[in-house]
């Protein structure tokens, strides 16, 4: 045996281990969301029969799950735009050779820490309908179903705002001294370099959090969960809220369908923004 082919077996050997756990861990529950779309249980969970394919376009054209998508969707528009530009203003108010600048950039970093539920926590003490600290601002208000939204998606910018803040730090970081050095002397200022020269360096990061934020928001759940239960009047129910509200054995079909939909729009959307911003982003070297 050569040794080409003793290393092309230890290679594969090596990858096994990782086959074998995406293998259990995605494909075998993607095909059991398939088969339990095609079927339909009993109330107990103890018998079911066979439905058809006709379930899948009934479920993805319902109300239930267009409404959901709705949601979700313009919870990626309140949340993913004012996340990326607070991390990119806040990483570009943090690169400074200051001392104590490493104090702020802690601070700022911060939230990288916490946890969905401490998030929404916090959030639920600021806005809380009735003992909120901020109860009284009407625009975030947790009880009117026009603007709980905005309240729940406040608590998933100021949870992710520490990753953006992070990984546009890094990026930043990353641009050598230099680029900035001969753009100031062809006399460009602050505002002119950062949209002339920063912004376009460091547009690999950003389209990489856009992908990141939009997904996150897509997969919103806890959050609507712990401020709102999905409230007032559905306005808060997400499609993942409406997934996991397909618990029982008569539902979980539906939900099935729908989080097979919710995997397709994810998978389409990531390729969308990878295809449309890969036009606008400059690789720099």
């Amino acid at each position: 045996m050569s040794r080409r082919t003793r290393d092309a077996l230890v290679g594969y050997a090596l990858l096994v281990p990782s086959a074998v756990i995406f293998v259990w861990f995605f494909f075998y529950p993607l095909v059991r969301l398939f088969v339990m779309g095609l079927h339909q249980q009993n109330r107990t969970g103890t018998a079911e029969r066979y439905v058809g394919w006709s379930r899948f376009g009934d479920v993805l054209t319902g109300e239930q799950f267009t409404e959901g998508l709705r949601i979700s969707a313009t919870y990626v528009l309140y949340t993913v735009p004012l996340g990326l530009v607070l991390g990119v203003l806040l990483a570009v108010a943090a690169n400074r050779r200051l001392k104590g600048i490493k104090v702020f950039q802690t601070i700022f970093s911060s939230t990288i820490a916490s946890s969905v539920a401490v998030a929404s926590v916090v959030f639920f003490v600021l806005l809380n309908p009735q003992i909120g600290y901020f109860s009284s601002v009407k625009f975030f208000s947790l009880s009117d179903p026009d603007t709980a939204l905005r309240g729940v998606a406040l608590s998933s910018v100021w949870q992710n705002l520490g990753l953006t803040f992070v990984i546009v730090l890094a990026g930043l970081q990353a641009i050598p001294d230099e680029v900035d050095e001969a753009a100031t002397l062809d006399g460009y200022g602050p505002v002119r370099r950062f949209f002339r020269v920063t912004l376009p360096l460091i547009s690999p990061t950003l389209m990489f959090l856009a992908v990141v934020l939009v997904i996150f928001a897509l997969q919103a759940f806890a959050q609507a969960d712990i401020l709102t239960q999905g409230g007032p009047v559905g306005a808060t129910e997400t499609l993942v809220f409406k997934i996991f509200r397909s618990q029982q054995p008569i539902d979980q079909g539906t939900g099935s369908i729908m989080a097979l939909g919710l995997f397709g729009i994810t998978l389409l959307v990531s390729l969308a923004q990878f295809l449309l911003l890969e036009r606008r982003v400059h690789y720099g070297n």
